[in-house]
Order: structure tokens, then sequence, then C-alpha cells
């Protein structure tokens, strides 16, 4: 069998798209959260297409979005 070039970037992004969430909330880094949520867009929009409750996974990056861009107009502290 060869090696599934599409599996291991789809798992790749979901990954990256964790380590990315993890460490934008622990810094309260919007530009961090952005990434994260750019990463796994692509990933979501496989779920997109499936039936029942998997096209709620969906909406994640959306959670991710909504996250960055409060964390964009949170007022900056000394």
């Amino acid at each position: 069998m060869g090696f599934n070039w599409v599996g291991f970037i789809f798992w790749f992004l979901i990954g990256t798209s964790v380590i990315l969430f993890i460490w934008g909330l622990w810094g309260k880094s919007w530009k961090i959260l952005l990434s994260s949520g750019v990463a796994l867009t692509l990933p979501s929009l496989y779920f997109l297409g499936a039936e029942n409750w998997f096209k709620i996974l969906a909406l994640l990056p959306v959670i991710v979005f909504i996250l960055a861009a409060y964390y964009y107009a949170m007022p900056k502290r000394n």
C-alpha cells in the first residue's frame, strides 16, 4: 500500500490548528487564533459534506474566528 498524502495533510492541519488554538488562547493572541482558524477551515469543509450531526463540525472555524475577533477588539492593558 502506498502512503496516503491526503490523509496526512488532513490530520496535519487538524493537529496544527489544535496546537495553534491552545497557544492562541494561552497567549491571548488574535493572530495565532486567526492562523488556527485558517488551518481548520480546509478540514471542516470535508465535514460540511457529511450527513447528520457531522455538519456541526464545520462551525468550529467560525468559533475560532469569533474568538480571534474578540481578542482583537479587547482593549490593551499597560
